[in-house]
């Protein structure tokens, strides 16, 4: 896979307005995680972007927090909080270094573990081991081969090898992760500026020993 995409460049998405991952609204596929009892406190959205689901999460009552690398994210994500009269927090953190402390039931990371390279997965992998307790969920939600090339895509077995010693995958499923087409997808996809597309994605629940 190419090199991890630079900070800036999601930094500027988010400055700029040009996130063709910003929806407005949480992933369907993550709503019905939630719907389906998958998610239990305490929840880390990690890359949580603007906010949406830990502001869902936030509303239905869970203990979540909402972190991401870039600081116009984190801006836009507790804008939209308040906007919506939702107590929700988040704080710019680094997902490569979460620290030791194991506090955390549940992971949601919808769109963050397919922009890595190979160095740079293993490292976040097992920064999520540090962070997330035994027996506790990561749940990831990342565009699929299969795809179109509206972003960074992964395949199935990039997903497997990258959780190994310490975890136990215990479904990998075919799924849609909503997108916004903007000037850097058009040609790929094939559509206009703005156009919202669902494409193929997996979504893995992988387990921590």
């Amino acid at each position: 896979m190419d090199s991890t995409p630079t900070f800036s460049r999601f930094d500027d998405a988010y400055k700029t307005r040009t996130a063709p991952w910003v929806i407005d609204e949480p992933q369907p596929a993550i709503v019905e995680l939630q719907r389906a009892g998958w998610i239990h406190s305490k929840v880390l959205d990690i890359g949580c972007g603007t906010g949406e689901h830990t502001i869902l999460l936030t509303r239905l009552g869970y203990d979540v927090l909402g972190i991401d690398f870039s600081p116009h994210a984190v801006e836009q994500a507790r804008a939209s909080a308040a906007e919506k009269g939702v107590d929700a927090r988040f704080e710019v953190a680094d997902a490569m270094n979460l620290g030791s402390d194991p506090g955390y039931q549940t992971v949601v990371d919808s769109a963050l573990f397919h922009i890595f390279d190979d160095a740079d997965r293993a490292r976040y992998v097992s920064s999520l081991h540090d962070a997330v307790r035994p027996g506790g969920l990561v749940h990831v939600l990342a565009l699929s081969d299969a795809g179109r090339g509206f972003g960074p895509q992964v395949s199935g077995a990039d997903i497997r090898g990258a959780f190994g010693e310490g975890w136990v995958l215990e479904a990998l499923d075919t799924t849609t992760y909503r997108g916004v087409v903007q000037e850097a997808q058009a040609d790929a996809i094939g559509l206009p500026v703005g156009t919202r597309v669902d494409e193929p994605a997996w979504l893995a629940r992988v387990r921590r020993v």
